[in-house]
Parts: C-alpha cells; structure tokens; sequence
C-alpha cells in the first residue's frame, strides 16, 4: 500500500522568520509543510495596513519565501479572509494540523476562536511571539501585572526556552500559491522616504552590529537623542523577524549594565502584551479613566503632526516620524506628552497618528505607551508633564538632533537652537521657523486643573 504523508499547515503571522520559530519547527514534524502567509482582508479593512508598514511587509514576506526556497520550500499565499483560506488548504492539501503564533490583540483571538471553531481539534498554537508569554505570571487574585516594577522582578524570575535550531529542509506538498504580493498590492500611497529594509536577513545584520558593540553603552546613551544608540530593532520584532527569546539569551550571555537595560526593554513589550491580553478593551479606552473632557482643536493637532509647534524637539521627533517611519522612544514620550497634557488633546488621536507613520506599529506598545504618558494607563505618575525645554536641555543639550531634522534651525549655535524664539526678530523671519503654539506654563496650569476637576 502507498504510504500516506502527513501535512501540517505552518500559518505565519507575527513571526516571519525560519529561525528560533516554535511554530515552524512543530509543523516540521510532519512529513510535508504548507508555509502560508494570508493576506487578511480584515486586517486591510481595519485601515493598519499602511504605506509604510506595507512596504516593510513585502520585505519580509520576499526574505521569508526565499529562506524558504533555500530549504527546498516556498512561501505559499493566499488572499481572503484568514480561517477561510486556512481551512481551504487543509482541505486541499489534507493537512491534520495548523500551527500559529499566540498573540494577544482582539484581532488575533478572533482569529484563533475561529480557526478552532473550524479545525476541531486540529489547532496547535505556540508561543513565538512573546520572551514570557501573556498570563505565564500573574499577582495574586488578578488577571495581569499592572505596574511594571513587579511583573520585571517575576518576568526576570521566569526560565524561557532554548531557541530552536535552524530547519535544514522545508517539504511542500502540491498546493496552489498566489504571486507575493508588492508593496502597492498591500497599500496604496506612498512610504516614508527613509525606510529600513524588511525581512529576516535584514533584521539578522543589524541584531549582529548591536551586539557586536553598541549595546554595551545602551545604559548611557539610550535617551541620547544625538547619540541614536537604541538598537532600532523594533520593526524586526514587530513582524517576528527576530526571535525576542534569541536576543536575550544573547545578551544575558554578554552581561553589563548595557545589556540588562536591553533586556528591560524587551520586558516591556511583554508587559503591555500580559496587560492587553487581559484588558483588550485597552486598546481603544482609557485603561484607568480620569475624567477628562478633552479639547479639540485641529489647527493646534496639524501643528503637532507637521512638526511646526515652534517647540523644537517635539517637531524633530515629529519630522523624523515622518521621514523614517520611526522615532526616538524619547521622542515618542516628549511628543506624547505635549499632545495629551501640554494641549490636552486625546490620546487616541496621537496614537492613530502614531500608527500610521511607525514602521514598529504595534497595538499593545503602541496604544499602551500613549495611555502610560496621558495618564490614563499603567503609569505610576499619571499627572506629570513632560516640559520640551527641560527634556531638551538633558537630552539634546547640544541641539544636534534639532539640527538634524529642523534644517532651518541649522545656522543657530549650541543649546540656543531650542529657543529660537528669543532671537532677534529679524533673524526668526530668515529662519521661518515658528513661534511657540502655546504657553508652556499656562498649559500646565491648565492641565492639572482639569485633571484636579476644576
């Protein structure tokens, strides 16, 4: 009798990447792979498909397929709704298994739900995504870690994984393949003009250059404007095309204060995933309500989103989201902050501004930081204002990272160059660089009014 073959359905998701990838090598097991990817016409509708995060897309999914082909696989794709097509597959193929990521977002649980709804008990989900999974440690008596001091000290206590050893051979079985999709397929208009490359081997180069040498300043210089010495591995670890499990036992294994700072940011990323797991209302409401009667006002909001407040590091950090599709994460806080407090505008209108520019996009980090710096979420001190003056004078003492991305603030020497201002008149009419939006001091008077009730 002919032998029957085994076909297992890997579903890529959040982890496009062939190394350390649980979900992959569980589907290895069987005799053939169906590598899927599902362009979801539910993830398009919702609007986060944008020009930026698709064009990083399309490079992923062409690195994937041709890490793939260099195993004797191929990256197969669909188009449609994800459990139809899913389900279609395993019919085509005869596949007795699909096997994908956990994640946390609403999006992601209605997917799980539906597929197991449909695939009875042929369901294996693993955890590729997370370093401590959502829900592997809690406090007592609730469902989540609400301050991020305890959940490190548990997070830090927790044994994860070894990472996986690479596949050495992919088997396809017959099974039909639409073409990869572009970036114009994905979105329409046009990215950023200065983009990093997607997909595993881009991602692979710039984890080497960090650990080779840059992480081990991270504890000086990681909120040195100037300085850029973050890893920029966010977009990689938002599409999985980095293991999170590999990077830490790699810098455990290096050890120092650089290295333990590093570490503490990817436990970040665990933290917001264990509290939208639990709260995935959280993503759209106040996770702790303040009774805030926010202002609306759009030209004060194009000023912000223009990078033209006439404050300068909040309109650098706000130019270089717009050219690179990434900021500095003290420029997320600073910008965040003038937006929620000093005009006291609601969060969710960054965050959404904030989602359609960033390459590293994520709806747990994303959505949970802003709420962490309007206030209105984990943050131990829900009332502080974040002053851009202060903030540039520890920060960007120099000014070299307003010159950088204010050009018209270049001729101005030293630390004057975050008071343009208090230049002559004359001289801010050649700059044409505006006057302040608004009064600092009276902004925040006005805020902790409004925060106080009055």
């Amino acid at each position: 009798m002919p032998t029957v073959m085994s076909v297992a359905i890997c579903l890529f998701t959040a982890d496009l990447r062939v190394r350390d990838n649980p979900v992959l090598r569980a589907a290895l097991r069987a005799d053939e792979v169906v590598p899927l990817f599902v362009v979801d016409d539910g993830v398009h509708a919702s609007g986060f498909v944008t020009p930026n995060r698709a064009a990083f897309l399309a490079d992923c999914l062409a690195d994937l397929d041709g890490a793939l082909r260099a195993r004797g696989g191929r990256l197969v794709v669909r188009h449609g709704d994800v459990v139809r097509e899913v389900v279609a597959v395993a019919e085509e193929t005869g596949a007795g298994e699909v096997h994908l990521a956990r994640d946390v977002s609403a999006f992601a649980q209605r997917r799980e739900a539906g597929l197991r709804r449909l695939m009875s008990g042929r369901v294996r989900v693993h955890d590729s995504v997370h370093v401590v999974p959502a829900g592997a440690v809690t406090p007592a008596g609730r469902g989540h870690f609400a301050v991020f001091g305890p959940y490190f000290r548990r997070w830090s206590g927790v044994r994860i994984r070894e990472p996986l050893a690479d596949p050495d051979q992919v088997t396809v079985p017959l099974v039909r393949s639409e073409r990869l999709p572009e970036r114009a397929d994905l979105a329409g208009g046009e990215p950023s003009p200065v983009l990093p490359r997607g997909g595993e081997e881009a991602a692979r180069r710039r984890a080497e250059d960090w650990l080779g040498g840059p992480i081990v300043r991270y504890a000086d210089l990681h909120d040195d404007l100037a300085a850029d010495g973050t890893s920029r591995l966010s977009p990689y670890l938002h599409f999985g095309c980095l293991s999170a499990v590999e990077l830490v036992h790699r810098a455990r294994a290096m050890g120092g204060p650089g290295a333990e700072a590093f570490i503490r940011q990817l436990a970040w990323r665990d933290f917001h995933r264990q509290l939208l797991a639990d709260r995935p209302g959280a993503a759209h409401d106040d996770y702790r309500p303040r009774g805030d009667r926010w202002r609306t006002d759009d030209a004060l909001v194009a000023a912000w989103r223009q990078g033209r407040t006439g404050y300068p590091l909040v309109d650098a950090a706000m130019r270089q989201l717009a050219a690179e599709g990434w900021m500095h994460n003290r420029g997320r806080l600073v910008t965040a902050s003038f937006l929620a407090k000093t005009l006291y505008v609601d969060w969710r209108v960054g965050a959404w501004h904030f989602l359609d520019l960033l390459v590293d996009g994520d709806v747990a980090n994303n959505q949970l930081n802003w709420q962490w710096v309007a206030g209105t979420g984990a943050s131990t001190r829900p009332n502080q204002v974040l002053d851009p003056l202060a903030q540039a004078r520890r920060f960007d003492p120099r000014g070299d990272y307003v010159r950088r991305w204010i050009p018209e603030l270049a001729p101005i020497e030293g630390a004057a160059v975050h008071r343009p201002w208090l230049l002559p008149a004359e001289v801010r009419r050649r700059l044409n660089y505006p006057d302040p939006i608004v009064d600092l001091a009276e902004r925040r008077e006005r805020f902790h009014r409004a925060r106080s009730g009055g």
